[in-house]
């Protein structure tokens, strides 16, 4: 009966995620330190950006979000799990406005809303998530085994579709914070200049996941279908690189 529920549950797995509260996520990858960089002063600076976007998201209650500065040269930036998001020093230097470095924290912020990291991982972790859920089995030494090296953690990579649905859900948390969508795309302008079209050399941000004219096209889409404007003037990026 166990396996018929577990076997169950498998084939279920991509529908049961949306249903297994997020505290369950963070309480199991709570230790998993080697996800994020240590804390750095400009977390604090990040924090009130992140926390109205988050906002603007309308995240479930229990999806508490925290933002990590890395004081990396990488352009580079990822979601993982438990709700952690890390932006590096080397993206944030090249973003032209606080609209991008926005668009950027949204983008992250999507992924994890739509529990894109934990499906990542495929389904036997969304299983045992959904037993602890539901029946109260504790997994968190089943988890350990599965996933390994929680450095591998950082590594995760979403489909298009979830990229795509990542993009949408940013666009429409910045003109949610500022009223328009000003300096959302320049995001995406910056990234091309620094990975080009080489996918394979590309960090987490952009690995299998090419940014193409194609993507910044059905942004654009989006914005002239939604009325969004994206003249208005842009909020200078002001403090949030280190001195």
């Amino acid at each position: 009966m166990c396996a018929l529920v577990i076997g169950t549950l498998a084939l279920s797995a991509d529908y049961l995620i949306k249903y297994i509260p997020f505290r369950y996520e963070q309480a199991l990858f709570a230790d998993s330190q080697a996800m994020v960089p240590e804390p750095h002063e400009l977390d604090k600076k990040l924090k009130p950006l992140a926390d109205r976007i988050a906002h603007a998201m309308d995240l479930p209650a229990d999806m508490k979000i925290t933002v990590h500065y890395a004081d990396v040269d990488e352009v580079n930036a990822f979601a993982t799990l438990g709700g952690h998001v890390v932006i590096n020093r080397g993206l944030i230097e090249k973003l032209p406005s606080e609209n991008a470095l926005t668009m950027v924290i949204a983008h992250e912020i999507a992924h994890i809303k739509h529990r894109h990291p934990i499906r990542s991982l495929g389904r036997t972790v969304v299983v045992i998530l959904a037993l602890m859920a539901v029946v109260g089995v504790q997994g968190d030494d089943i988890v350990g085994s599965v996933i390994g090296d929680t450095g591998a953690l950082t590594l995760l990579t979403f489909s298009r579709g979830q990229e795509s649905e990542a993009d949408r859900s940013a666009l429409e948390a910045v003109a949610g914070v500022y009223g328009h969508v000003a300096g959302a795309l320049d995001l995406y302008t910056v990234l091309m200049k620094a990975h080009g079209e080489k996918h394979f050399a590309a960090p987490t941000f952009l690995r299998t996941h090419p940014l193409t004219e194609d993507r910044i096209a059905t942004l654009k889409a989006i914005q002239y279908e939604k009325g969004w404007d994206d003249t208005a003037a842009v909020t200078p990026l002001v403090g949030f690189v280190a001195q």
